[in-house]
């Protein structure tokens, strides 16, 4: 099965370049989309369904968001070939479970999860908030975990390590690059975890998923590492392939790609 994630910063504005032909080119089983800025009222808007509309990506016939209740912020969404046993918004927990950030969809074999993990902001303001989403974060990631493996994906706010940006040194302590966060997401890859593009390519530098849209960044290719597929390692004899797709555009971010053997 192939699965997309993609931080799409504003899914009406992406639909205007190629959004639909890309992700039709890459055939995928499952898409996932992080900050589609969307309500529910936005999609009768467009011409979408809520529950589910083949035309946005052709062939996946099922559609499931999550809306952040602030307009124009945040959000999440999942497409689909295949229906679920049960879906789950949020993580049960009424300080999380505001800003659209999640997405569980239970299969037989498996759950995915689609996150878009909250951003520490300018002058880490919200730092703090981060560390408690990230413990509650886990707790809920072990939750399913002991029931079924896990597939984790989204626009997770942290470069892990030094090669997953370009600048290091200049960006200790911003935002996505604090001590505390990268501790954050070593604690979870050590507690049963594994980083899936990591594990296909642990030393490979110059490989980003987001670039900023300033100082022709993308074009410099000074670009960082922040979406994922994470998945419970007990998958990792099931991986195939790991991708990021640097060169379909439209956002900030780009699609990253995992293909496991299900």
């Amino acid at each position: 099965m192939k699965f997309i994630s993609w931080n799409v910063n504003g899914l009406r504005a992406v639909m205007g370049k190629g959004f639909s032909e890309s992700l039709e080119a890459l055939d995928a089983d499952f898409v996932c989309l992080q900050e589609t800025k969307l309500q529910e009222a936005n999609l009768k808007e467009l011409g979408l369904a809520a529950t589910s509309d083949e035309a946005l990506i052709p062939n996946l016939k099922y559609a499931y968001w999550n809306y952040a209740e602030k307009k124009g912020y945040s959000g999440t969404a999942i497409f689909t070939k295949h229906q679920p046993l049960s879906v789950r918004y949020g993580m049960g927990i009424e300080e999380h479970d505001h800003e659209g950030r999640l997405i569980t969809l239970e299969y037989p074999q498996f759950f995915l999860v689609c996150c878009y993990t909250p951003n520490s902001q300018d002058g880490l303001r919200r730092l703090d908030y981060r560390m408690q989403w990230e413990e509650d974060f886990r707790q809920y990631m072990h939750s399913l975990d002991a029931q079924k493996p896990v597939i984790l994906c989204g626009d997770l706010n942290v470069a892990h390590e030094e090669i997953d940006l370009k600048n290091p040194k200049t960006n200790r302590m911003n935002a996505g690059f604090t001590d505390q966060e990268r501790e954050k997401m070593t604690t979870l890859l050590g507690s049963g975890f594994t980083d899936t593009f990591r594990h296909f390519y642990p030393t490979l530098t110059d490989a980003y998923s987001w670039w900023s849209y300033r100082f022709r960044a993308r074009e410099k290719n000074a670009g960082w590492r922040i979406d994922y597929f994470i998945v419970s390692s007990r998958l990792v004899p099931n991986l195939q392939s790991a991708s990021i797709h640097n060169e379909i555009f439209g956002s900030d971010h780009c699609p990253v790609e995992v293909v496991i053997d299900l």
